[in-house]
């Protein structure tokens, strides 16, 4: 399975966002974008503008890294979410917020998406009773998301759970039952509910030009 190894805070820097990738640290006075929000590198004391075409580019550079997806499965995301009915950015959106990956994150299960990527790979997860050990698989609604039996005294599991209020709770789509470690997919997100600093015609833009 491909996936991206490199330094996440330096992500967040050339973004000049938060993005929470590292998890717990960027509640932190620790955070990269805190104490040094540049971009890195010897010249990064000095932004220059970008071009349209830079400032597109960035834009899905960015989205891709939040949602831990490589380029060639971004692609067939925007590809799917441009087949289906309504406004494509939204759609793209939905579909990356329906990953379990993400799921999982959001439900307070991992402390970060890279952290809730491992977790489903290990098999440490069941939809709907069903082991599924795929971070992209995409829930649907009224899907019972929930730790396995074996899984349940995981040191970062019960960590991520003490600190979900901490870190923004659980959005209003989601369902939590903490001490079953089970959650529901209740409802879609709607786009103002999707809070990240996300210009998604930004990326329809770039792969219509």
């Amino acid at each position: 399975m491909a996936r991206d190894t490199g330094p996440v805070c330096r992500i967040c820097r050339r973004e000049g966002y938060k993005l929470y990738l590292k998890g717990e640290r960027c509640f932190t006075d620790k955070c990269a974008v805190d104490r040094r929000n540049y971009p890195p590198g010897q010249h990064g004391h000095f932004r220059s503008k970008p071009s349209d075409y830079g400032l597109r580019l960035r834009e899905k550079q960015k989205v891709k890294k939040i949602y831990g997806v490589l380029e060639t499965q971004f692609k067939h995301y925007f590809e799917q979410a441009d087949r289906m009915k309504g406004i494509t950015g939204y759609n793209l959106l939905l579909l990356l917020e329906r990953r379990l990956d993400n799921i999982v994150y959001r439900m307070g299960f991992a402390l970060s998406r890279r952290q809730a990527r491992q977790l489903v790979r290990h098999g440490h997860f069941l939809v709907n009773g069903r082991k599924v050990n795929i971070p992209s698989y995409l829930v649907k609604v009224g899907d019972v998301i929930e730790v396995r039996e074996k899984s349940r005294n995981r040191e970062v599991i019960k960590k991520a759970l003490e600190t979900t209020e901490a870190r923004g709770g659980v959005p209003r789509w989601l369902e939590l039952d903490k001490d079953n470690f089970r959650g529901v997919v209740a409802d879609l997100p709607k786009r103002e509910e999707l809070t990240m600093p996300i210009q998604e015609q930004l990326i329809v833009e770039f792969y219509s030009r």
